[in-house]
């Protein structure tokens, strides 16, 4: 099975080599909101491996203290696809909603929520973290699918 997404303009498309809609999380952080003009992120965790890709994608590398990331985006409209990052090597990070079926999408976590907007409203039963989830927990939530 393939699930496919893509840019907003059509340019860029892409698939994942996966058995169904990848789990996601919601970033709640400073970083994602401004990088969504949002109240968060919605990301998928996929193997690196089962992404594949087709249009005028651009790289833009982002380096901090602790990691290189690497984001990929259309070249013609701009939107934000996905980005892999030298703390996790092999992972790939979805933006969700480039999901074809982002609707049918499962909401995991919630990490930094400590920088959550005041009138988001947490479900019940998923877990939430005030900063980042301690690692191994959050890939044991994100990545049951793997």
């Amino acid at each position: 099975m393939t699930v496919a997404g893509g840019c907003r303009c059509g340019a860029v498309r892409y698939e994942l080599a996966v058995d169904a809609l990848p789990p996601v999380y919601a970033c709640h952080c400073h970083q994602c909101q401004r990088w969504t003009g949002s109240a968060f992120s919605l990301q998928a965790l996929v193997p690196e491996q089962a992404l594949s890709i087709s249009g005028p994608v651009e790289v833009y590398e982002k380096t901090t203290d602790d990691r290189t990331s690497t984001q990929r985006i259309c070249g013609t409209c701009r939107s934000r696809l996905y980005n892999t990052n030298t703390r996790r090597p092999g992972v790939a990070v979805v933006r969700a909603g480039t999901l074809d079926d982002s609707e049918r999408l499962d909401c995991r976590a919630h990490i930094y929520i400590a920088y959550k907007q005041d009138w988001v409203i947490l479900p019940d039963g998923i877990p939430t973290f005030e900063e980042a989830a301690p690692a191994a927990e959050f890939l044991t939530i994100l990545t049951r699918s793997w």
